[in-house]
């Protein structure tokens, strides 16, 4: 049995070695390995023997099968080796075509709001502040004087931390950006112009709200500021973001607890393809008011509680949801998409790296 067992092996490393391709080797391995295969075949066998039999018959079936088993390995080295080589003999490479796209990464919408912001209120002569996000009770509800009753302190609208600070102020995740106008003016008193982008946490979750989201805030504090000079700026601003002269805003007497008086700014807007499409005056035919930002003349609390004298100097503060902004620009309908951390959207409203926002070249101009 032994013979004609080392009889078949020779014979199937025979061809092994005559094989002249990869489907005549993979043949050869399931006749020889295969479930039904004769080598597999045997070393069932070994179940029915005594155990004196197995110990002489297991490692000579054992050689048999890793011989076999490293004769295929080494013809299909062979093979494929001698089949790259006729390839690289054969084939051409055409240099004069184009070579092939390199990944590239997209510029979130946010992100490219956010620069498209800084490039337009930098025109207007405002720079950039930031502040912590984990801010203390003090700069962002009493010294922008919101009462200790003030709802946004509730522990179901904020997040706050268990931590207090060093003169016993809670501590949180900031509910604005307001606090950087706080820290601005204390830092470095009057005039200033300034933005503050950034995120902000609130306790809400639904198709326009979020846990967190980013606004921007603008300040000017100088002398002689006046309700004119707001009216002004919004309207400068919107107009270089949405690249449209006609947008119209209305302003609407409203309360906030750190402006004084307070004003709620709307732009008309019309329904076009199922989405809204901001310009033109609210009250035309096919148009209507939405309601955008809110902003007002900042009260003389505030700016007494930054160090600065309220009989000297005034100022206008103005906030709006750069999300939302993104959304009514680009023509999304859902916040929430915002933070899936989803691919496929983020290729489709996704910026180029290489398409930076300019005044001249257009803040809003796609890859």
């Amino acid at each position: 049995m032994s013979t004609e067992h080392e009889a078949q092996v020779t014979q199937t490393l025979e061809r092994l070695h005559a094989a002249g391709d990869l489907d005549t080797v993979e043949a050869i391995r399931v006749e020889a390995l295969g479930k039904q295969g004769w080598l597999n075949a045997l070393m069932k066998t070994l179940g029915k023997m005594s155990p004196e039999e197995r110990q002489t018959e297991g490692p000579r079936l054992q050689g048999m099968r890793a011989r076999v088993a490293d004769a295929i390995e080494d013809r299909k080295a062979v093979l494929e080796a001698a089949a790259l080589e006729a390839k690289l003999a054969t084939e051409v490479l055409d240099l004069t075509l184009p070579a092939p796209a390199a990944p590239q990464g997209s510029v979130h919408p946010v992100s490219q709001v956010m620069d498209e912001l800084a490039e337009i209120f930098a025109d207007l002569g405002f720079a950039v502040a930031t502040g912590p996000e984990i801010e203390d009770e003090w700069h962002n509800f009493t010294a922008l004087n919101m009462a200790e009753t003030h709802p946004a302190r509730a522990e179901m609208d904020t997040f706050y931390f268990p931590d207090r600070d060093a003169d016993g102020n809670r501590m949180l995740l900031r509910t604005h950006t307001s606090p950087v106008q706080i820290r601005t003016m204390v830092g470095e008193g009057a005039p200033v112009r300034i933005i503050a982008p950034g995120r902000t946490y609130r306790s809400d979750s639904d198709a326009t709200h979020t846990p967190m989201f980013h606004q921007i805030e603008g300040l000017a504090i100088d002398r002689d500021i006046h309700l004119g000079h707001l009216k002004w700026t919004l309207e400068t601003f919107l107009k270089a973001f949405f690249e449209r002269d006609d947008i119209v805003l209305r302003l609407r007497p409203s309360y906030f607890p750190f402006t004084e008086p307070s004003v709620e700014v709307d732009v008309g807007y019309s329904n076009e393809g199922g989405r809204r499409v901001v310009g033109g005056h609210g009250d035309a035919e096919g148009h209507a008011w939405m309601e955008l930002l809110g902003s007002g003349m900042v009260n003389p609390r505030v700016i007494a509680a930054a160090g600065l004298d309220p009989d000297e100097y005034q100022g206008f503060a103005f906030g709006c949801g750069i999300d939302r902004l993104a959304m009514l620009k680009y023509g999304m309908n859902d916040l929430r998409a915002f933070f899936d951390g989803d691919a496929r959207w983020l290729s489709h409203y996704g910026f180029s790296p290489f398409d930076q926002p300019t005044l001249s070249g257009g803040v809003g101009a796609r890859a």
